[in-house]
């Protein structure tokens, strides 16, 4: 999603600067061990590295498990990122950055302190032919009028709304809300473009704003939260006023 991968390349070059550090030795062990599985093309191994569900970028589903994984091990770990993991030195090539985690390159591979993979920022070709045809098969689902668009980002569900907001393409984003009775195929009961996305934080979190008349209606994406957080939120606004706020569960 590009919201997604904005975020990820500006985090990266602020991780460079600020929090990176040298990769302790006590990592560097099950690093090390995870190049190894995968030199060796062993992809029971490396699904023992591997924290589930694994999220791939929708709409390509994420891995539930290890056998689905080792399934497709191939569409994941490709030529080209299998080589990037092997010609890697554990010592200066993957850095700890802070709680967040420890990061092969510029962000290619996620893996915590625990030695568990928690995010895979590559998509091979396999993965984005995949992606193109999961995103035509949805088009087709559509309602016509919202039918066109660059890239799905997300699909949110309140006790009232079903929410979809898609990336038009040169940072336009476009909001489409139902009744949570429809079906995404009926039209929808409003649609408002030239959205935008506002990252918050360096913790993930993010909002798109979407404008109407005297009406601003915030969709909140919430990565790094408390753990009564919900998923996402939606508020409404009025000339700066809210009159509506609802906790939101991200479908997609």
């Amino acid at each position: 999603m590009k919201s997604r991968v904005i975020y990820l390349v500006i985090f990266v070059l602020c991780s460079q600067f600020t929090f990176s550090q040298n990769l302790k030795p006590e990592y560097q062990k099950f690093v090390k061990s995870f190049i190894a599985n995968v030199k060796i093309n062993n992809k029971d191994g490396v699904a023992g590295f591997i924290s589930f569900p694994l999220g791939r970028d929708y709409p390509i589903p994420n891995v539930k498990n290890k056998a689905e994984f080792v399934k497709r091990y191939d569409q994941i770990f490709d030529p080209t990122v299998k080589n990037e993991i092997i010609k890697s030195d554990p010592e200066k090539d993957w850095s700890e950055v802070g709680w967040r985690g420890i990061m092969l390159n510029q962000g290619t591979l996620w893996i915590d302190t625990n030695g568990k993979i928690i995010s895979i920022n590559y998509q091979s070709q396999a993965e984005k032919d995949l992606s193109n045809k999961l995103i035509a098969a949805e088009k087709a689902k559509l309602h016509p009028s919202i039918a066109k668009f660059k890239a799905p980002e997300y699909i949110l569900e309140t006790s009232k709304f079903r929410i979809r907001i898609d990336d038009l393409g040169n940072n336009n984003y476009r909001y489409a809300s139902w009744s949570i009775k429809q079906k995404m195929s009926e039209k929808p009961d409003l649609v408002i473009t030239n959205g935008k996305w506002i990252s918050d934080g360096s913790g993930g979190n993010s909002y798109f704003d979407f404008k109407k008349g005297d009406y601003l209606y915030r969709c909140y994406i919430i990565v790094l939260g408390t753990s009564d957080s919900p998923p996402a939120t939606l508020t409404i606004y009025q000339k700066s006023k809210a009159i509506l706020e609802q906790n939101a569960i991200v479908l997609h």
